[in-house]
């Protein structure tokens, strides 16, 4: 059995899940907000490629990421990396978790046939 996932992800642009479940594990017991992937987040991504037609797969990721950051606790994120032997900065945690938040809506975006993603690949992160 692999490693766990959220809700209609994949693994297919998110490597690894585990700094995020961290950060819900860590925002749970400060009784933080679980940050998560929302129908609307969704359906922000369904307009910008239906407005746009064919989009780069890096821009999409780059405005969910700009989409996500204003909700990560940069905080949490940092000592959810910290558990997971990391050391970063908030702002560069946030930007971590953000950034897997921006591949699971594009998971779930491509699973829920809202997105087609053709010849596509990421760079390595």
């Amino acid at each position: 059995m692999g490693e766990r996932r959220p809700l209609l992800a994949d693994g297919s642009i998110v490597g690894s899940y585990k700094p995020l479940y961290r950060y819900w594990e860590l925002a749970r017991e400060r009784g933080a907000e679980e940050v998560a992937i929302t129908g609307e987040d969704l359906e922000a991504l369904r307009r910008a490629v239906e407005l746009r037609g064919r989009v780069s797969l890096l821009e999409l990721r780059e405005e969910l990421v700009r989409r996500f950051l204003p909700r990560v606790d940069p905080e949490i994120a940092r000592e959810a990396y910290e558990s997971l032997g990391w050391r970063l900065t908030g702002a560069e945690a946030r930007r971590k978790i953000a950034e897997i938040l921006a591949g699971w809506a594009l998971e779930a975006a491509k699973n829920l046939n809202i997105v087609s993603l053709k010849g596509w690949r990421l760079p390595p992160t």
